[in-house]
Protein backbone atom coordinates (compact mmCIF):
# COMPACT_ATOMS: atom_id res chain seq x y z
CA UNK A 1 0.00 0.00 0.00
CA UNK A 2 2.49 2.39 1.33
CA UNK A 3 4.79 1.78 -2.27
CA UNK A 4 1.11 2.39 -4.09
CA UNK A 5 0.85 5.89 -2.54
CA UNK A 6 4.85 7.13 -2.83
CA UNK A 7 4.64 6.31 -6.09
CA UNK A 8 1.95 8.97 -7.06
CA UNK A 9 4.50 11.68 -5.57
CA UNK A 10 6.08 11.60 -9.21
CA UNK A 11 6.87 15.18 -10.64
CA UNK A 12 6.43 16.33 -6.79
CA UNK A 13 9.51 14.76 -5.25
CA UNK A 14 11.52 17.91 -5.09
CA UNK A 15 8.88 19.77 -3.18
CA UNK A 16 8.94 16.97 -0.83
CA UNK A 17 12.22 17.10 -0.13
CA UNK A 18 12.63 20.72 0.03
CA UNK A 19 9.93 21.16 2.71
CA UNK A 20 11.53 19.73 5.44
CA UNK A 21 14.92 21.38 4.38
CA UNK A 22 13.08 24.79 5.14
CA UNK A 23 11.59 23.24 7.87
CA UNK A 24 14.56 22.09 9.82
CA UNK A 25 16.18 25.53 9.09
CA UNK A 26 12.97 27.55 10.79
CA UNK A 27 12.68 25.17 13.76
CA UNK A 28 16.95 25.50 13.88
CA UNK A 29 16.46 29.75 14.11
CA UNK A 30 13.41 29.20 16.61
CA UNK A 31 15.63 27.27 18.79
CA UNK A 32 18.60 29.46 18.46
CA UNK A 33 16.59 32.81 19.42
CA UNK A 34 15.71 32.01 22.82
CA UNK A 35 19.35 31.29 23.75
CA UNK A 36 20.73 34.22 22.37
CA UNK A 37 17.22 36.05 24.23
CA UNK A 38 19.16 34.44 27.77
CA UNK A 39 22.18 36.53 26.58
CA UNK A 40 20.95 39.89 25.44
CA UNK A 41 19.22 39.55 28.91
CA UNK A 42 22.16 38.61 31.07
CA UNK A 43 24.80 40.40 29.03
CA UNK A 44 23.23 43.59 28.11
CA UNK A 45 19.92 44.22 29.45
CA UNK A 46 20.84 42.96 33.46
CA UNK A 47 24.64 44.25 33.19
CA UNK A 48 23.46 47.93 31.76
CA UNK A 49 25.85 47.17 28.46
CA UNK A 50 23.42 49.08 25.42
CA UNK A 51 26.32 47.92 22.74
CA UNK A 52 25.88 44.05 24.01
CA UNK A 53 21.88 44.94 23.78
CA UNK A 54 22.23 45.90 20.30
CA UNK A 55 23.91 43.31 18.87
CA UNK A 56 22.12 40.34 20.74
CA UNK A 57 19.05 42.10 19.54
CA UNK A 58 20.66 42.20 15.70
CA UNK A 59 21.23 38.71 15.99
CA UNK A 60 18.13 37.78 16.95
CA UNK A 61 15.88 39.73 14.27
CA UNK A 62 18.07 38.41 11.37
CA UNK A 63 17.21 34.68 13.01
CA UNK A 64 13.66 36.03 12.82
CA UNK A 65 13.94 37.36 9.65
CA UNK A 66 15.12 33.91 8.36
CA UNK A 67 12.82 31.77 10.06
CA UNK A 68 10.13 34.02 8.44
CA UNK A 69 11.93 33.51 4.71
CA UNK A 70 12.02 29.36 5.39
CA UNK A 71 8.97 29.11 6.82
CA UNK A 72 7.47 30.70 3.73
CA UNK A 73 9.64 28.42 1.56
CA UNK A 74 8.13 25.90 3.39
CA UNK A 75 4.67 25.99 3.52
CA UNK A 76 5.36 26.63 -0.74
CA UNK A 77 6.62 23.84 -1.15
CA UNK A 78 4.27 21.40 1.31
CA UNK A 79 1.38 22.83 -0.69
CA UNK A 80 2.86 22.04 -3.76
CA UNK A 81 3.59 18.67 -2.99
CA UNK A 82 0.21 18.29 -1.12
CA UNK A 83 -1.66 19.29 -3.85
CA UNK A 84 0.35 17.46 -6.54
CA UNK A 85 -0.11 14.32 -4.48
CA UNK A 86 -3.61 14.64 -4.19
CA UNK A 87 -4.38 14.78 -7.46
CA UNK A 88 -1.68 12.14 -8.63
CA UNK A 89 -3.89 9.89 -6.68
CA UNK A 90 -7.31 11.26 -8.01
CA UNK A 91 -5.87 10.73 -11.33
CA UNK A 92 -4.35 7.44 -11.02
CA UNK A 93 -7.86 5.98 -8.86
CA UNK A 94 -10.28 7.51 -11.81
CA UNK A 95 -7.74 6.20 -14.86
CA UNK A 96 -7.57 2.41 -13.04
CA UNK A 97 -11.78 2.54 -12.80
CA UNK A 98 -11.40 3.32 -16.84
CA UNK A 99 -9.78 -0.04 -16.72
CA UNK A 100 -11.68 -2.18 -14.45
CA UNK A 101 -14.20 -4.70 -16.53
CA UNK A 102 -17.96 -4.79 -14.64
CA UNK A 103 -17.36 -7.48 -12.41
CA UNK A 104 -14.36 -5.41 -10.50
CA UNK A 105 -16.74 -2.25 -10.75
CA UNK A 106 -19.99 -4.63 -9.06
CA UNK A 107 -17.72 -4.76 -5.59
CA UNK A 108 -17.54 -1.13 -4.98
CA UNK A 109 -20.67 0.90 -4.89
CA UNK A 110 -20.96 4.35 -6.86
CA UNK A 111 -20.93 6.57 -3.59
CA UNK A 112 -18.32 4.40 -2.31
CA UNK A 113 -16.09 5.45 -5.23
CA UNK A 114 -17.24 8.89 -5.20
CA UNK A 115 -15.84 8.97 -1.35
CA UNK A 116 -12.40 7.80 -2.23
CA UNK A 117 -11.80 10.18 -4.65
CA UNK A 118 -13.00 13.30 -2.62
CA UNK A 119 -13.17 12.69 0.94
CA UNK A 120 -10.30 9.50 1.09
CA UNK A 121 -8.10 11.70 -0.93
CA UNK A 122 -8.84 14.99 1.26
CA UNK A 123 -7.92 13.09 4.51
CA UNK A 124 -4.32 12.15 2.65
CA UNK A 125 -3.90 15.64 1.33
CA UNK A 126 -3.89 17.02 4.55
CA UNK A 127 -1.79 14.10 6.22
CA UNK A 128 0.87 14.08 3.33
CA UNK A 129 0.90 18.42 4.19
CA UNK A 130 1.14 17.68 8.00
CA UNK A 131 4.31 15.03 7.27
CA UNK A 132 6.18 17.20 5.33
CA UNK A 133 5.51 20.02 7.72
CA UNK A 134 4.48 19.57 11.44
CA UNK A 135 5.83 15.82 11.45
CA UNK A 136 9.41 16.71 10.83
CA UNK A 137 8.72 20.48 12.87
CA UNK A 138 7.55 19.07 15.75
CA UNK A 139 10.09 16.23 16.68
CA UNK A 140 13.31 18.21 15.52
CA UNK A 141 11.93 21.05 17.91
CA UNK A 142 11.27 18.62 20.55
CA UNK A 143 14.76 17.41 20.51
CA UNK A 144 16.99 20.83 19.68
CA UNK A 145 14.87 22.29 22.84
CA UNK A 146 15.45 19.46 24.91
CA UNK A 147 19.22 19.32 24.29
CA UNK A 148 19.44 23.34 24.64
CA UNK A 149 17.85 22.85 28.25
CA UNK A 150 20.23 20.07 28.69
CA UNK A 151 23.24 22.64 27.78
CA UNK A 152 21.53 25.41 30.19
CA UNK A 153 20.85 23.22 33.12
CA UNK A 154 20.59 19.31 33.35
CA UNK A 155 18.90 19.23 36.66
CA UNK A 156 16.24 21.09 35.42
CA UNK A 157 15.59 19.44 31.95
CA UNK A 158 14.84 16.53 34.38
CA UNK A 159 11.57 18.35 34.92
CA UNK A 160 10.64 18.14 31.16
CA UNK A 161 11.75 14.74 30.73
CA UNK A 162 8.89 13.83 33.84
CA UNK A 163 6.40 16.01 32.14
CA UNK A 164 7.43 13.73 28.28
CA UNK A 165 6.44 10.62 29.83
CA UNK A 166 2.96 11.47 31.71
CA UNK A 167 2.29 13.38 28.37
CA UNK A 168 3.04 10.80 26.26
CA UNK A 169 1.30 7.83 27.96
CA UNK A 170 -1.77 10.24 27.76
CA UNK A 171 -1.20 10.83 24.49
CA UNK A 172 -0.84 7.28 23.14
CA UNK A 173 -4.01 6.05 25.60
CA UNK A 174 -6.52 8.60 23.83
CA UNK A 175 -5.16 8.39 20.40
CA UNK A 176 -5.19 4.44 20.28
CA UNK A 177 -9.10 4.42 21.33
CA UNK A 178 -9.61 7.24 18.84
CA UNK A 179 -8.22 5.41 15.71
CA UNK A 180 -10.63 2.64 16.34
CA UNK A 181 -13.52 5.52 15.56
CA UNK A 182 -11.55 6.70 12.83
CA UNK A 183 -11.46 3.60 10.82
CA UNK A 184 -15.49 3.03 10.16
CA UNK A 185 -16.34 6.64 10.09
CA UNK A 186 -15.55 6.76 6.27
CA UNK A 187 -17.89 3.62 5.80
CA UNK A 188 -20.66 5.63 7.48
CA UNK A 189 -19.29 8.15 5.00
CA UNK A 190 -20.38 5.65 2.12
CA UNK A 191 -23.44 5.03 3.25
CA UNK A 192 -24.05 9.32 3.29
CA UNK A 193 -22.92 9.73 0.29
CA UNK A 194 -25.22 6.87 -1.43
CA UNK A 195 -28.24 8.69 0.07
CA UNK A 196 -26.94 11.67 -1.34
CA UNK A 197 -26.95 10.77 -4.85
CA UNK A 198 -29.83 8.34 -5.02
CA UNK A 199 -31.98 10.68 -3.83
CA UNK A 200 -30.93 13.42 -6.36
CA UNK A 201 -30.42 11.24 -9.37
CA UNK A 202 -33.84 10.28 -8.59
CA UNK A 203 -35.86 13.27 -7.46
CA UNK A 204 -38.28 13.19 -9.65
CA UNK A 205 -39.37 9.19 -8.80
CA UNK A 206 -39.53 10.59 -4.87
CA UNK A 207 -41.50 13.91 -5.89
CA UNK A 208 -43.65 11.82 -8.19
CA UNK A 209 -44.37 9.38 -4.88
CA UNK A 210 -44.05 12.13 -2.27
CA UNK A 211 -41.55 10.40 -0.67
CA UNK A 212 -39.75 13.55 0.71
CA UNK A 213 -40.30 12.70 4.25
CA UNK A 214 -39.08 9.13 4.27
CA UNK A 215 -36.17 10.23 2.11
CA UNK A 216 -35.48 13.00 4.59
CA UNK A 217 -35.24 10.04 7.27
CA UNK A 218 -33.29 8.16 5.76
CA UNK A 219 -30.45 10.87 5.17
CA UNK A 220 -31.00 12.22 9.12
CA UNK A 221 -30.39 8.39 10.15
CA UNK A 222 -26.87 8.20 7.48
CA UNK A 223 -25.99 11.57 9.02
CA UNK A 224 -27.06 11.26 12.73
CA UNK A 225 -24.87 7.89 12.42
CA UNK A 226 -21.88 10.11 11.04
CA UNK A 227 -22.21 11.96 13.77
CA UNK A 228 -22.37 10.10 17.39
CA UNK A 229 -18.42 8.50 15.82
CA UNK A 230 -17.64 11.95 15.04
CA UNK A 231 -18.50 13.21 18.67
CA UNK A 232 -17.11 10.39 20.22
CA UNK A 233 -14.09 10.53 18.59
CA UNK A 234 -13.68 14.08 19.28
CA UNK A 235 -14.97 14.01 22.54
CA UNK A 236 -11.82 12.14 23.43
CA UNK A 237 -9.35 13.84 21.55
CA UNK A 238 -10.97 17.12 24.03
CA UNK A 239 -8.69 15.61 25.89
CA UNK A 240 -6.09 16.39 25.00
CA UNK A 241 -6.06 20.30 25.72
CA UNK A 242 -6.73 19.76 29.35
CA UNK A 243 -4.35 17.45 29.91
CA UNK A 244 -1.31 19.45 28.16
CA UNK A 245 -2.61 22.32 30.01
CA UNK A 246 -1.94 20.49 33.45
CA UNK A 247 1.20 19.45 31.82
CA UNK A 248 2.78 22.95 30.55
CA UNK A 249 1.49 24.71 34.55
CA UNK A 250 2.83 22.14 36.58
CA UNK A 251 6.20 22.11 34.66
CA UNK A 252 6.04 26.37 34.96
CA UNK A 253 5.27 25.79 38.50
CA UNK A 254 7.93 23.60 38.94
CA UNK A 255 10.92 25.45 37.35
CA UNK A 256 9.38 28.66 39.16
CA UNK A 257 9.84 27.37 42.27
CA UNK A 258 13.32 25.46 41.50
CA UNK A 259 14.63 28.18 39.48
CA UNK A 260 14.39 30.50 42.12
CA UNK A 261 16.21 29.02 44.25
CA UNK A 262 18.78 28.32 42.26
CA UNK A 263 19.23 31.34 41.11
CA UNK A 264 19.34 32.66 44.68
CA UNK A 265 22.32 30.18 45.19
CA UNK A 266 24.01 31.96 42.14
CA UNK A 267 24.27 28.48 39.76
CA UNK A 268 21.39 29.96 37.19
CA UNK A 269 20.70 33.63 35.77
CA UNK A 270 17.59 34.91 35.02
CA UNK A 271 17.93 34.86 31.25
CA UNK A 272 18.64 31.11 31.53
CA UNK A 273 15.40 30.70 33.43
CA UNK A 274 13.62 33.24 30.61
CA UNK A 275 15.04 30.72 28.56
CA UNK A 276 14.37 27.54 29.80
CA UNK A 277 10.27 28.96 30.23
CA UNK A 278 10.30 29.57 26.55
CA UNK A 279 12.10 25.72 25.49
CA UNK A 280 9.39 24.22 28.20
CA UNK A 281 6.63 25.69 26.28
CA UNK A 282 8.21 24.80 23.01
CA UNK A 283 8.51 20.98 24.26
CA UNK A 284 4.86 20.79 25.17
CA UNK A 285 3.79 21.96 22.21
CA UNK A 286 5.98 19.88 20.10
CA UNK A 287 4.23 17.21 21.75
CA UNK A 288 0.90 18.32 21.47
CA UNK A 289 1.08 18.88 17.60
CA UNK A 290 2.51 15.30 17.43
CA UNK A 291 -0.62 14.33 18.88
CA UNK A 292 -2.15 15.91 16.58
CA UNK A 293 -0.12 14.30 13.40
CA UNK A 294 -0.91 10.94 15.07
CA UNK A 295 -4.63 11.64 15.31
CA UNK A 296 -4.06 12.58 11.26
CA UNK A 297 -2.28 9.79 10.34
CA UNK A 298 -4.60 7.32 12.26
CA UNK A 299 -7.33 8.77 10.45
CA UNK A 300 -5.60 9.17 6.94
CA UNK A 301 -4.44 5.34 7.09
CA UNK A 302 -7.78 4.42 6.74
CA UNK A 303 -7.94 6.62 3.48
CA UNK A 304 -4.83 5.41 2.42
CA UNK A 305 -6.13 1.66 2.69
CA UNK A 306 -9.45 2.62 0.22
CA UNK A 307 -7.41 4.77 -2.09
CA UNK A 308 -4.80 2.14 -2.40
CA UNK A 309 -7.29 -0.27 -2.42
CA UNK A 310 -8.75 1.27 -6.07
CA UNK A 311 -5.49 2.03 -7.60
CA UNK A 312 -3.70 -1.89 -6.71
CA UNK A 313 -6.90 -2.94 -8.05
CA UNK A 314 -6.34 -5.41 -11.16
CA UNK A 315 -8.58 -5.91 -14.10
CA UNK A 316 -10.60 -8.97 -14.09
CA UNK A 317 -10.11 -8.56 -17.85
CA UNK A 318 -6.92 -7.93 -19.72
CA UNK A 319 -5.86 -7.93 -23.11
CA UNK A 320 -4.01 -11.05 -24.04
CA UNK A 321 0.08 -11.17 -24.59
CA UNK A 322 -0.49 -11.61 -28.43
CA UNK A 323 -4.18 -10.01 -29.15
CA UNK A 324 -5.74 -10.15 -32.29
CA UNK A 325 -6.46 -6.86 -34.40
CA UNK A 326 -9.05 -7.85 -36.97
CA UNK A 327 -12.30 -9.24 -36.74
CA UNK A 328 -13.14 -10.85 -40.09
CA UNK A 329 -17.12 -10.89 -39.44
CA UNK A 330 -20.36 -10.25 -36.95
CA UNK A 331 -20.50 -14.50 -36.32
CA UNK A 332 -21.37 -15.29 -32.90
CA UNK A 333 -21.32 -18.49 -31.41
CA UNK A 334 -22.17 -19.70 -27.67
CA UNK A 335 -20.44 -22.81 -26.55
CA UNK A 336 -21.74 -24.67 -23.38
CA UNK A 337 -21.11 -21.47 -21.55
CA UNK A 338 -22.23 -20.77 -17.89
CA UNK A 339 -21.89 -17.59 -16.15
CA UNK A 340 -21.90 -16.31 -12.85
CA UNK A 341 -22.02 -13.25 -11.09
CA UNK A 342 -19.48 -12.87 -8.22
CA UNK A 343 -20.91 -11.77 -4.66
CA UNK A 344 -18.87 -8.36 -3.57
CA UNK A 345 -19.18 -9.65 -0.03
CA UNK A 346 -16.35 -12.20 0.16
CA UNK A 347 -17.58 -15.74 1.42
CA UNK A 348 -20.82 -14.65 -0.05
CA UNK A 349 -22.04 -17.53 -2.74
CA UNK A 350 -21.99 -16.24 -6.89
CA UNK A 351 -25.03 -16.08 -8.56
CA UNK A 352 -25.52 -17.90 -11.63
CA UNK A 353 -27.01 -16.05 -14.80
CA UNK A 354 -26.56 -18.60 -17.32
CA UNK A 355 -26.58 -22.42 -17.71
CA UNK A 356 -24.69 -24.45 -20.45
CA UNK A 357 -25.75 -21.84 -23.37
CA UNK A 358 -24.86 -23.03 -26.84
CA UNK A 359 -25.97 -21.22 -30.24
CA UNK A 360 -24.69 -20.45 -33.70
CA UNK A 361 -25.32 -17.25 -35.23
CA UNK A 362 -24.45 -16.41 -38.65
CA UNK A 363 -22.94 -12.51 -39.83
CA UNK A 364 -25.86 -10.35 -40.90
CA UNK A 365 -28.26 -12.12 -39.57
CA UNK A 366 -30.70 -10.51 -36.80
CA UNK A 367 -31.61 -12.21 -34.28
CA UNK A 368 -34.04 -11.54 -31.45
CA UNK A 369 -34.01 -12.27 -27.93
CA UNK A 370 -36.84 -12.78 -25.33
CA UNK A 371 -37.71 -13.99 -21.75
CA UNK A 372 -38.89 -12.92 -18.86
CA UNK A 373 -37.13 -10.40 -16.24
CA UNK A 374 -34.21 -12.26 -14.89
CA UNK A 375 -34.24 -15.26 -17.70
CA UNK A 376 -30.33 -13.97 -18.48
CA UNK A 377 -30.69 -11.72 -21.88
CA UNK A 378 -28.90 -8.60 -20.68
CA UNK A 379 -25.84 -11.12 -19.14
CA UNK A 380 -25.74 -13.68 -22.83
CA UNK A 381 -24.95 -9.79 -24.90
CA UNK A 382 -22.01 -8.44 -22.35
CA UNK A 383 -20.70 -11.85 -22.49
CA UNK A 384 -20.27 -11.06 -26.34
CA UNK A 385 -17.93 -7.89 -25.76
CA UNK A 386 -16.19 -9.00 -22.35
CA UNK A 387 -17.71 -6.41 -20.39
CA UNK A 388 -17.50 -9.36 -18.61
CA UNK A 389 -15.93 -13.15 -19.03
CA UNK A 390 -17.73 -16.22 -18.71
CA UNK A 391 -17.09 -18.95 -16.13
CA UNK A 392 -17.25 -22.42 -18.10
CA UNK A 393 -16.94 -22.47 -22.27
CA UNK A 394 -16.23 -20.07 -24.23
CA UNK A 395 -17.30 -17.44 -26.68
CA UNK A 396 -16.70 -16.91 -30.78
CA UNK A 397 -17.18 -13.87 -32.47
CA UNK A 398 -15.83 -14.17 -36.21
CA UNK A 399 -14.62 -17.46 -35.46
CA UNK A 400 -12.15 -16.60 -32.70
CA UNK A 401 -12.77 -16.85 -28.93
CA UNK A 402 -13.36 -13.03 -27.90
CA UNK A 403 -10.51 -13.83 -25.59
CA UNK A 404 -8.24 -13.63 -28.25
CA UNK A 405 -8.87 -10.30 -28.85
CA UNK A 406 -7.70 -6.83 -28.20
CA UNK A 407 -10.48 -5.29 -26.40
CA UNK A 408 -10.39 -2.42 -27.59
CA UNK A 409 -10.80 -3.48 -30.80
CA UNK A 410 -13.41 -6.37 -29.63
CA UNK A 411 -15.63 -3.27 -28.16
CA UNK A 412 -15.13 -1.51 -31.08
CA UNK A 413 -16.82 -4.11 -33.25
CA UNK A 414 -19.85 -4.55 -30.76
CA UNK A 415 -21.74 -2.10 -30.14
CA UNK A 416 -24.45 -2.08 -27.44
CA UNK A 417 -27.54 -0.19 -26.65
CA UNK A 418 -29.10 -0.03 -23.20
CA UNK A 419 -32.64 0.51 -22.32
CA UNK A 420 -31.29 3.46 -20.02
CA UNK A 421 -28.16 4.82 -21.88
CA UNK A 422 -26.63 7.80 -20.86
CA UNK A 423 -26.50 10.70 -22.56
CA UNK A 424 -23.91 13.60 -21.30
CA UNK A 425 -23.81 17.10 -21.17
CA UNK A 426 -23.10 18.60 -24.13
CA UNK A 427 -24.72 19.44 -27.96
CA UNK A 428 -26.16 16.40 -29.79
CA UNK A 429 -23.13 16.32 -31.77
CA UNK A 430 -21.18 16.22 -29.07
CA UNK A 431 -22.78 12.96 -27.81
CA UNK A 432 -23.14 11.25 -31.27
CA UNK A 433 -19.53 11.29 -32.01
CA UNK A 434 -18.90 8.88 -28.70
CA UNK A 435 -19.36 6.57 -31.44
CA UNK A 436 -17.15 7.98 -33.79
CA UNK A 437 -14.86 11.39 -32.57
CA UNK A 438 -13.83 11.88 -36.56
CA UNK A 439 -17.83 11.17 -37.52
CA UNK A 440 -18.55 14.22 -39.93
CA UNK A 441 -22.05 16.11 -39.63
CA UNK A 442 -23.37 14.46 -42.68
CA UNK A 443 -22.40 10.89 -41.31
CA UNK A 444 -24.44 11.69 -37.95
CA UNK A 445 -26.99 13.01 -39.53
CA UNK A 446 -27.44 9.64 -41.80
CA UNK A 447 -26.79 7.57 -38.44
CA UNK A 448 -29.59 9.74 -36.88
CA UNK A 449 -31.80 9.03 -39.63
CA UNK A 450 -31.55 5.47 -39.22
CA UNK A 451 -32.39 5.59 -35.73
CA UNK A 452 -35.69 8.22 -36.93
CA UNK A 453 -33.95 10.59 -34.40
CA UNK A 454 -33.65 13.03 -36.83
CA UNK A 455 -38.35 13.52 -36.52
CA UNK A 456 -37.05 15.59 -33.24
CA UNK A 457 -33.62 16.77 -33.90
CA UNK A 458 -34.73 18.89 -37.09
CA UNK A 459 -37.58 20.68 -35.25
CA UNK A 460 -35.26 22.00 -32.72
CA UNK A 461 -34.13 25.45 -32.73
CA UNK A 462 -30.49 24.92 -32.95
CA UNK A 463 -31.01 21.31 -34.30
CA UNK A 464 -27.70 19.33 -34.00
CA UNK A 465 -25.91 22.47 -31.79
CA UNK A 466 -28.67 21.81 -29.44
CA UNK A 467 -27.49 21.21 -25.78
CA UNK A 468 -28.17 18.09 -23.89
CA UNK A 469 -28.42 18.68 -20.30
CA UNK A 470 -26.50 16.18 -18.10
CA UNK A 471 -28.08 12.90 -18.25
CA UNK A 472 -30.10 13.86 -20.92
CA UNK A 473 -32.71 15.50 -18.58
CA UNK A 474 -33.92 17.42 -21.68
CA UNK A 475 -34.53 14.86 -23.37
CA UNK A 476 -37.60 11.94 -23.59
CA UNK A 477 -37.35 9.04 -22.99
CA UNK A 478 -37.43 8.10 -26.57
CA UNK A 479 -35.65 10.80 -27.59
CA UNK A 480 -32.89 9.55 -25.35
CA UNK A 481 -33.35 5.90 -26.80
CA UNK A 482 -33.32 7.24 -30.21
CA UNK A 483 -29.91 9.04 -29.97
CA UNK A 484 -28.38 6.26 -28.36
CA UNK A 485 -29.11 4.04 -30.87
CA UNK A 486 -27.41 6.48 -33.67
CA UNK A 487 -24.35 7.24 -31.52
CA UNK A 488 -24.17 2.94 -31.78
CA UNK A 489 -24.26 3.40 -35.51
CA UNK A 490 -21.94 5.58 -35.91
CA UNK A 491 -19.50 2.85 -34.45
CA UNK A 492 -20.23 1.20 -37.83
CA UNK A 493 -19.86 -2.01 -35.85
CA UNK A 494 -19.81 -5.77 -37.02
CA UNK A 495 -22.52 -6.76 -34.11
CA UNK A 496 -25.08 -4.31 -32.70
CA UNK A 497 -27.22 -5.26 -29.93
CA UNK A 498 -30.33 -3.19 -29.30
CA UNK A 499 -31.29 -4.39 -25.27
CA UNK A 500 -34.69 -3.13 -25.11
CA UNK A 501 -33.77 -0.25 -26.26
CA UNK A 502 -36.78 1.19 -28.05
CA UNK A 503 -38.65 0.09 -25.08
CA UNK A 504 -39.55 3.88 -24.84
CA UNK A 505 -40.63 4.19 -28.17
CA UNK A 506 -43.83 3.96 -29.71
CA UNK A 507 -44.82 0.99 -31.73
CA UNK A 508 -44.46 2.55 -35.59
CA UNK A 509 -40.95 4.46 -34.27
CA UNK A 510 -39.96 0.70 -33.39
CA UNK A 511 -40.86 -0.87 -36.64
CA UNK A 512 -39.12 1.80 -38.03
CA UNK A 513 -35.71 1.54 -36.74
CA UNK A 514 -36.30 -1.80 -37.41
CA UNK A 515 -36.91 -2.14 -40.90
CA UNK A 516 -34.47 0.74 -41.29
CA UNK A 517 -31.59 -0.82 -39.76
CA UNK A 518 -32.32 -4.68 -41.49
CA UNK A 519 -32.58 -3.44 -44.95
CA UNK A 520 -29.47 -0.55 -45.13
CA UNK A 521 -27.29 -2.58 -43.13
CA UNK A 522 -27.72 -6.37 -44.47
CA UNK A 523 -24.10 -7.28 -43.09
CA UNK A 524 -24.22 -6.24 -39.84
CA UNK A 525 -24.94 -9.29 -37.29
CA UNK A 526 -28.13 -7.40 -35.55
CA UNK A 527 -29.45 -9.22 -31.96
CA UNK A 528 -32.32 -7.42 -30.66
CA UNK A 529 -33.69 -7.70 -27.14
CA UNK A 530 -37.66 -7.38 -26.14
CA UNK A 531 -40.21 -7.87 -23.87
CA UNK A 532 -42.34 -7.10 -26.92
CA UNK A 533 -42.92 -10.13 -29.63
CA UNK A 534 -43.88 -7.61 -32.27
CA UNK A 535 -40.12 -6.05 -32.07
CA UNK A 536 -38.62 -9.39 -32.29
CA UNK A 537 -40.67 -11.44 -34.76
CA UNK A 538 -39.61 -10.62 -38.15
CA UNK A 539 -36.02 -11.58 -36.95
CA UNK A 540 -34.39 -14.20 -39.16
CA UNK A 541 -34.10 -16.68 -35.27
CA UNK A 542 -35.54 -16.02 -31.75
CA UNK A 543 -33.70 -16.58 -28.95
CA UNK A 544 -36.39 -17.96 -26.06
CA UNK A 545 -34.33 -17.77 -22.67
CA UNK A 546 -35.89 -18.89 -19.21
CA UNK A 547 -34.20 -18.46 -15.82
CA UNK A 548 -30.62 -18.62 -17.48
CA UNK A 549 -31.36 -21.22 -20.17
CA UNK A 550 -32.09 -21.55 -23.77
CA UNK A 551 -35.08 -22.86 -24.18
CA UNK A 552 -35.65 -22.56 -27.91
CA UNK A 553 -33.97 -20.88 -31.03
CA UNK A 554 -36.12 -20.66 -34.19
CA UNK A 555 -38.14 -18.58 -36.31
CA UNK A 556 -41.48 -16.88 -35.10
CA UNK A 557 -43.97 -19.67 -37.29
CA UNK A 558 -41.63 -22.60 -35.67
CA UNK A 559 -41.50 -21.21 -32.02
CA UNK A 560 -45.26 -21.02 -32.23
CA UNK A 561 -45.73 -24.93 -32.77
CA UNK A 562 -42.78 -26.05 -31.13
CA UNK A 563 -41.94 -23.98 -27.67
CA UNK A 564 -44.46 -23.79 -25.34
CA UNK A 565 -42.87 -20.81 -23.04
CA UNK A 566 -43.11 -18.74 -26.80
CA UNK A 567 -46.76 -20.13 -27.07
CA UNK A 568 -47.24 -18.81 -23.22
CA UNK A 569 -45.69 -15.17 -24.11
CA UNK A 570 -47.53 -14.74 -27.41
CA UNK A 571 -50.36 -16.26 -25.61
CA UNK A 572 -50.27 -13.42 -23.19
CA UNK A 573 -49.57 -10.58 -25.23
CA UNK A 574 -52.42 -11.13 -27.65
CA UNK A 575 -54.48 -10.94 -24.46
CA UNK A 576 -55.72 -8.46 -22.58
CA UNK A 577 -53.57 -8.68 -19.83
CA UNK A 578 -50.27 -6.74 -21.47
CA UNK A 579 -46.71 -7.84 -21.27
CA UNK A 580 -46.12 -11.36 -20.33
CA UNK A 581 -44.10 -9.92 -17.83
CA UNK A 582 -46.39 -9.00 -15.55
CA UNK A 583 -47.88 -12.64 -15.00
CA UNK A 584 -45.02 -14.01 -13.13
CA UNK A 585 -41.22 -13.82 -12.27
CA UNK A 586 -40.84 -17.10 -13.58
CA UNK A 587 -41.13 -16.72 -17.83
Amino acid sequence: MLKTLVRQIKEYRTASILTPVWTALEVLMDVLIPYVTASLIDKGINAGDMQNVYYYGTIMLGMALCSLAFGMLGGRCSAYASTGFAANLRSAMYRNIQRLAFSDIDKYSTAGLVTRMTTDVNSLQSAYQQILGISVRAPFKLVLSILMCLVIDAKLSLVFLVALVILSFSLYHIISRVARLFQQVFAKYDNLNQSVQENISAIRVVKAFVREDYENEKFAHAADNLYRLYVKAESLMAWNHPIMNMVVYGCIIALSWLGAHYIVEGTLTTGELTSLFTYVMSILMSLMMLSMVFVMLTQSAASAKRVAEIIEEEPDIVNPDQPVYEITDGSVEFRSVRFDYARPTPGKSRRSALFNVSFSIASGETIGVIGGTGSGKSSLVNLISRLYDVTQGEILVGGRNVKDYDLTALRTAVSVVLQNNILFSGSILDNLRWGDPQATEEECRHACHLACADEFIDQMPEGYHTHIEQGGMNVSGGQKQRLCIARALLKKPKILVLDDSTSACDTATDAKIREAIHTQLPEMTKIIIAQRILSVKDCDRILVMDNGVVTGFDTHENLLKTNELYQEINAIQESDHGDFDQKGGNL
